[in-house]
């Protein structure tokens, strides 16, 4: 990883289970300029118990849980055409795994990246089981206190796998005022880590303040519409939206600079002009 910001598009489970969607999903986020697209993997049964699954719940698949998480699960046919597809656009991808049967799964891929979602942090075979693959992972922190997350990162440390924290809010939508991005160069110094931002805010402030701040990620989750089904839409920014959210991202970086007091030649032309007086200093 170099200095500059590394945006993902999240697009989760916002294709609603149409690999169409998820095509389309990825066009945008290659157009807005993101690094990678990140999608979510899950075996419904290893992650939730019969009871759960069971439940009634309306959705355009039909009317339990399950048939709501089956719907919107893709499998080997459509992550097949998903790891093609971006090799032909031209953009990374990768995906966080919800269980050790995901983790597996996604490893026929040989993606470069890996992601530990915060509902998932405090799993620790899977923490382990993804640390042992030595590969760069994002660790969001959502809902989890110092002390969890601590135990990852020496989980990772120990395994001497690359990694880094995104801060973040697990709320869907998120209220700004609990972004707390302070929290992003605390953990840096506590963690002598990088650490990104993952944002599930309503429009883009609060993002392109984490990188004024020091975020060295930017995830959020993508969307064709907020208004389609799906409990992330509303969290999510549509692809003019992410456009411009990069663009303000790449200006902030060029306008933060390096930090090295000089004068510079639009100065000096300046200073031709406004410091005609005899006086010097």
């Amino acid at each position: 990883m170099n200095g500059r910001c590394f945006i993902i598009a999240e697009v989760g489970i916002n294709h609603n289970g149409d690999v169409n969607i998820a095509k389309k999903l990825i066009d945008g986020a290659k157009y807005a300029g993101a690094d990678a697209v990140k999608f979510q993997k899950r075996a419904i049964d290893r992650v939730y118990d019969k009871a759960t699954l069971d439940k009634y719940r309306e959705s355009p698949w039909g009317t339990t849980n399950r048939e709501q998480k089956q719907g919107l699960e893709f499998g080997e046919k459509e992550y097949d055409i998903i790891d093609k597809y971006c090799k032909d656009v031209g953009i990374e991808w990768f995906a966080s795994p919800w269980d050790l049967e995901s983790v597996e799964f996604l490893k026929k891929y040989d993606l470069k990246y890996n992601k530990i979602a915060s509902a998932m942090l405090v799993h620790t075979e899977l923490v382990q089981a993804i640390a042992k693959q030595k590969k760069y992972t994002f660790i969001s922190t959502g809902m989890s206190t110092l002390d969890e997350i601590t135990k990852c990162v020496l989980e990772f440390k120990g395994e001497e796998c690359p990694f880094e924290l995104m801060h973040c809010n697990s709320a869907y939508p998120m209220d700004n005022k609990d972004a707390n991005l302070k929290v992003i160069p605390y953990l840096e110094k506590l963690y002598l880590c990088r650490v990104g931002y993952s944002g599930h805010e309503v429009g883009l402030t609060p993002s392109v303040a984490a990188v004024a701040i020091g975020a060295s990620s930017i995830e959020r989750h993508i969307t064709l519409n907020r208004s389609m089904y799906g409990s992330d839409q509303a969290a999510s920014v549509e692809i003019n939206g992410f456009k411009r959210l990069v663009d303000y991202i790449r200006e902030v970086e060029e306008t933060l600079g390096n930090g090295i007091k000089k004068v510079t030649e639009q100065e000096e032309k300046c200073k031709e002009k406004l410091r005609r007086h005899k006086d010097i200093i």
